[in-house]
């Protein structure tokens, strides 16, 4: 873990906070970082009201998603492609059950393409909610995915690994 890097990013945040007249500290996530592959600035929501946390959060975690997006894109700006770090940012725990949903509806998506045979598209997901679901069905070696469409349409699609003897 690069402490620079997610300092920086720490310090970024809580700047953005106390901008918008919510001033709450900023932890790293060690653990998560760890595991997850990107640095995950938690927003400390102790100072925060229900009202606000939901603001922050947003519809469907659109606000979170906008906040990422402005760090990923600030924090790298000027850095070559493997200089870059991702960052994910969570609030009173909404990418962790996001993320135990969408490896559910993954899951779901997967057994229904292996007992139908058919493609199965996923709706209503976030570019950063798409890329998991790609990450997570890596794991899976008879399904792949692919997007289809574009924003605000845009689409993943899961199907069956088509065997090169198939004719199909």
């Amino acid at each position: 873990m690069d402490e620079q890097k997610v300092q920086h990013g720490q310090q970024w945040l809580e700047e953005l906070l106390r901008l918008a007249g919510l001033p709450a500290q900023v932890q790293v996530d060690a653990e998560r970082t760890a595991a997850e592959g990107s640095y995950w600035l938690t927003i400390d929501s102790a100072a925060l009201t229900p009202d606000q946390i939901q603001a922050l959060t947003g519809p469907d975690g659109s606000g979170l998603d906008a906040m990422q997006y402005l760090a990923n894109t600030i924090l790298n700006i000027g850095q070559t492609e493997e200089q870059q770090t991702a960052y994910t940012i969570e609030l009173a725990g909404y990418r962790v059950r996001r993320q135990q949903e969408l490896q559910a509806l993954a899951e779901a998506a997967v057994q229904q393409v292996r007992q139908t045979g058919a493609e199965y598209e996923m709706t209503s997901l976030s570019a950063a909610e798409r890329r998991q679901v790609h990450t997570y069905l890596k794991t899976f070696s008879d399904v792949e995915t692919y997007s289809r469409g574009r924003e605000p349409d845009r689409r993943l699609v899961v199907r069956l690994i088509q065997n090169e003897f198939d004719p199909e």
